[in-house]
């Protein structure tokens, strides 16, 4: 039964790949994939930050081809996610989302000093990983 159900996981891991856009590019791990998605529920929640993640599986990708211009533009890292439907879980949200942008201002009150430096520590992580998945590209 167990290799049945990691079957059934890597099928529905390549369906996801299958279905992303040429353009998505960089496109996180799946490693990286989890973390993001983490910090993006933890960082809408909580506390936001400067990061945009984009879905990798819209459709048409002319509806997104020109988020990454304007980021780059605008000196933002940006990252590709293969799925819409789990970006959406990540934000909280009913419906599949093709982007969040995450800024670095408060929602509202204060956060804890802890709660805070984790956070930071989290996105820092998450962004460096990002920018050296850029520059491999490039």
């Amino acid at each position: 039964m167990g290799s049945d159900s990691e079957n059934g996981k890597s099928l529905k891991e390549r369906r996801k790949l299958m279905s992303v856009s040429p353009i998505a590019k960089p496109l996180s791990g799946k490693k990286l994939c989890k973390r993001i998605l983490k910090l993006v529920r933890r960082g809408i929640l909580l506390y936001y930050f400067k990061l945009c993640v984009i879905a990798g599986n819209i459709s048409p990708m002319d509806v997104i081809t020109h988020v990454p211009i304007l980021l780059e533009e605008a000196d933002i890292p940006y990252i590709y996610v293969p799925s819409k439907e789990d970006l959406a879980v990540a934000g909280v949200t009913k419906r599949p989302t093709c982007c969040i942008l995450v800024t670095t201002k408060p929602i509202k009150g204060e956060l804890t000093q802890d709660v805070q430096e984790k956070l930071q520590a989290d996105y820092n992580q998450v962004v460096a990983e990002v920018k050296e998945l850029t520059a491999s590209l490039f």
